[in-house]
Order: structure tokens, then C-alpha cells, then sequence
């Protein structure tokens, strides 16, 4: 890939400086960050190595910005008339893309009642018919299996796909009370792994939403509820996520003027910025205002 973009870079003419790759750890990711010529980060990755390199930043003697992007659980809130089979297959779909390796995977289900309870059920059993696939390294394999086994091993968790290793999905359900004593069971599994909260009524859910940490994007899946029932829904989402969805899977990003690909910490480091999209390069623009300067003295791109 490096050499292919070398060799766009080239073709355009423009300087070899342009591009470069750097390949390595830890230790090159640390030492990028804390050398002087650096002026700016961008990171995607778990909120442990973002937040390192933020930490890392921020202690130069001249800090610099991190524009870290640290995984989400992506809550996706299921109003009871839209627990129906035309929502479960693509849920099932957006949770497994790319062997669930999207920071936009839908990894939290919401709702309750005997609608959303046959919908998991349904979407558990599309979860099954999936084979096995290949993840992006060996250790982000070990991680989804040792994600998957903390949930199987949590007293007040159940899992409702047939039990699997591997690289495979998996579907848990738990009660919101199990979540608010022990906070961790919401955290992200990077992969196809979902946890639904059950027992969630409609006035309940923006309750719940409003206690999740920042999120990359939430999604309200509405059928014929009235808006003084999913708009309450949607109104806590947008406090909580950087893009709201309603009717849709959050794995469809657009690159395009009006995405937004950020959130509150810790989904991102500044949710005013976005990875995605035509607004990605204010990342890395710094605003500089030229007043009473003459014409002859402006850079030459004011010119």
C-alpha cells in the first residue's frame, strides 16, 4: 500500500515529503509522538493506546493536538414496533461486516418486552448461520475470544447464540441493573459480538442512553411510535453520539460534507472533528488571521 501511494504522490508531482511510512510498535508510535517535529496526532485504535498517546502529547513541553479515535459500542435503541424481522437481518449484517472490525459495529441493543425478545432470538439464529472469518492480527483474535469468554463467564449474563470459539458472533442479553453494578459489561468486544439490555420500556431507554459514555454513533430503530415517544430517544442519543440514526445501521458511513465521524470521550479526543469525511482535514489545519498586512507581505496562498 505504501509504495502504491508513493507512486500517486509522484505522478502528481508533488514532493516525496507528501507521504511517508513508518512501520513498528509501540515503542515508534511513542517516539512519534514525543519528537519535536510533530506538530499534530491521529490515532484510531482501543481507548488504552489513544489514550497513551494523548497522555504523551499533552506532557511535551509544547503539547500538541491528538485526534484520537478509540472504539464505541454504537447503541442501537429498538422500539416495539420496530422489533420485526425487517430490522433483524440487517442488524445481523452490520454486526458481522468486516468480522465485526468497524468502529461503528452496533455492539449495544436496547429495548424490551416480548417484541424485542423474539427479535433477539431472531437475530441470534441469522448470527449462527455465520462461518467463521479471519481478524486483522492474531492478538486482535485473542482479544475478541477473551471478550467473548468474560461475558460467558458473568453470572448475570446469557448467551443466546449457540457457544463457539474462534473468530465467530456472538449475541449476550442482561438486564440494565446488571450494567449499572458493574459498568465494565458495556464495553466494547472489537468484533462480532453484541450485548442487548433487556427489559428496557420506551421511557426508559433515553434514561440508559443518558448514562453510556460517548459514543461514536447511536441508532433508534422507530415503526408507528409517536414523536413524544422517540423523540425523547433520539434526543439522548444525540447527547451521547457524535451521529444519530434513525431506521438505518450505523456501519453505513458516507464519506461525504455532512458526515461526522467523532464523539464525546471517550469515542474520540475532540468530538468537533471528524475522520471521515471532507471535514477529516481541519484535523489538521491551524487558523492563522492576517490583519492590515500589505498585499506584497501575504503568503502566496492568499494570493
Amino acid at each position: 500500500v505504501g509504495v502504491a501511494i508513493s507512486r500517486a504522490v509522484a505522478g502528481q508531482g508533488l514532493p516525496e515529503s507528501v507521504f511517508a511510512l513508518v512501520e513498528g510498535g509501540i515503542d515508534v508510535g511513542q517516539a512519534l509522538v514525543q519528537d519535536p517535529a510533530i506538530a499534530a496526532v491521529g490515532f484510531t485504535g482501543s481507548y488504552r493506546g489513544g489514550k497513551a498517546l494523548w497522555d504523551l502529547a499533552n506532557a511535551r513541553p509544547r503539547p500538541i493536538p491528538v485526534f484520537a479515535e478509540m472504539g464505541s459500542v454504537n447503541p442501537v435503541a429498538v422500539l416495539p414496533s420496530a422489533a420485526t424481522s425487517e430490522w433483524a437481518k440487517p442488524y445481523a449484517g452490520s454486526l458481522t461486516l468486516g468480522i465485526g472490525q468497524f468502529c461503528t459495529n452496533p455492539g449495544l441493543l436496547l429495548g424490551g418486552g416480548p417484541e424485542f425478545d423474539a427479535f433477539l432470538i431472531e437475530v441470534a439464529a441469522l448470527l449462527d448461520q455465520v462461518p467463521e472469518g479471519t481478524m486483522l492480527t492474531p492478538e486482535i483474535a485473542a482479544s475478541y475470544e477473551a471478550g467473548v469468554q468474560r461475558l460467558r463467564a458473568h453470572p448475570a449474563v446469557r448467551e443466546l447464540t449457540t457457544p463457539r470459539s474462534g473468530a465467530t458472533p456472538a449475541l449476550f442479553v442482561t438486564a440494565a441493573a446488571a450494567v449499572e453494578a458493574d459498568p465494565d459489561l458495556a464495553e466494547e468486544v472489537f468484533g462480532p459480538c453484541a450485548l442487548a439490555i433487556d427489559g428496557l420500556s420506551p421511557q426508559e431507554l433515553p434514561v440508559f442512553v443518558g448514562s453510556l459514555k460517548g459514543q461514536l454513533t447511536g441508532t433508534v430503530l422507530v415503526g408507528d411510535e409517536p414523536k413524544d415517544v422517540a423523540g425523547p430517544v433520539l434526543e439522548a442519543l444525540a447527547q451521547t453520539c457524535g451521529r444519530v440514526i434513525v431506521n438505518g445501521m450505523p456501519t453505513g458511513v458516507e464519506v461525504g460534507e455532512a458526515m461526522h465521524h467523532g464523539g464525546p470521550w471517550p469515542a474520540s479526543t475532540d468530538s468537533r472533528f471528524t475522520s471521515v469525511g471532507t471535514a477529516a482535514i481541519r484535523r489538521w489545519l491551524r487558523p492563522v488571521c492576517y490583519q492590515g498586512v500589505p498585499k506584497d507581505l501575504l503568503p502566496q496562498e492568499l494570493l
